[in-house]
């Protein structure tokens, strides 16, 4: 787990980069049962291997959204729940590595975050950034892939869930959510005018866009699998606390049944 000792380049002694005291990568809640959605968290951890120390970054940062979504794993455990589904996520940190990224991504494993510097990562080598591939990046992709493989042949819809900072680069960012798509973007679309009804500001590929080279849990699992999907994200001021996580859990658990409906299921 993150400490506040020095990170060590390049893992464990015995090669391994997680421990016996450190969490497996995965984290799953919910069941798979009848419902449709899937529900995806690529940054809904801040763990941190506990042979990387803190990855040298000063502990007030890991309060802010370089270090993970901010309440992503409250939403979307609140809203696995009220869906009756599944959620997959991610455990470990992005600072880590960022399992929304290719391997080898320039953002894969950053350096520097927003104006923080990221000790550890600067300077890893291949075999270092290797490890963390093989053991957190795969293993996360490996159990959402398995979860699709189980559900195939019955209507799936995948749905990943992110937060975004309400300022970025000294811009304000005024919307409420934001709707990401790319090649199929039709559930998402539908989904986006769904909360437009309840009178929020809802970008459209804002405040980022969903692409090929930009993002990577989207492209392999949804489309390339031609599954409808829609990945959401939302200001993180708006979910920081457990109220705002249950009202917006509320309202998804409301708006995805609807727009999966409208979609023709």
């Amino acid at each position: 787990m993150r400490q506040d000792d020095p990170p060590r380049q390049g893992g464990l002694p015995s090669g391994a980069l997680l421990g016996p005291r450190d969490p497996g990568p995965v984290g799953v809640h919910g069941r798979s049962g009848v419902s449709p959605f899937l529900l995806l968290s690529d940054h809904a951890g801040r763990a941190v291997p506990s042979c990387l120390g803190g990855l040298g970054i000063p502990g007030p940062d890991w309060d802010r959204h370089i270090a993970w979504d901010i309440g992503m794993a409250g939403v979307g455990r609140l809203l696995a729940e009220r869906l009756d589904t599944i959620l997959i996520e991610q455990v470990y940190s992005r600072l880590v590595i960022d399992c929304n990224r290719a391997p080898g991504h320039p953002t894969s494993i950053v350096p520097v975050s927003d104006g923080t510097a990221v000790p550890a990562n600067l300077g890893l080598d291949a075999d270092a950034a290797a490890q963390r591939v093989d053991e957190i990046f795969r293993p996360y992709h490996a159990r959402i892939a398995d979860e699709l493989a189980a559900r195939q042949g019955r209507p799936t819809v995948v749905v990943a869930l992110h937060s975004f900072t309400p300022e970025m680069n000294g811009e304000a960012r005024p919307w409420h959510a934001g709707v990401l798509h790319n090649r199929a973007p039709r559930f998402g679309l539908i989904v986006r005018s769904l909360l437009e009804e309840d009178g929020l500001l809802v970008g459209d590929n804002e405040p980022y866009a969903l692409t090929d080279g930009s993002d990577y849990t989207i492209p392999v699992h949804a489309e390339r699998n031609d599954l409808a999907y829609v990945e959401l994200e939302i200001r993180q001021d708006l979910v920081a606390d457990a109220s705002g996580q249950r009202e917006w859990a509320d309202r998804l658990a409301r708006v995805l049944p609807r727009a999966w409906a409208l979609h023709g299921a």
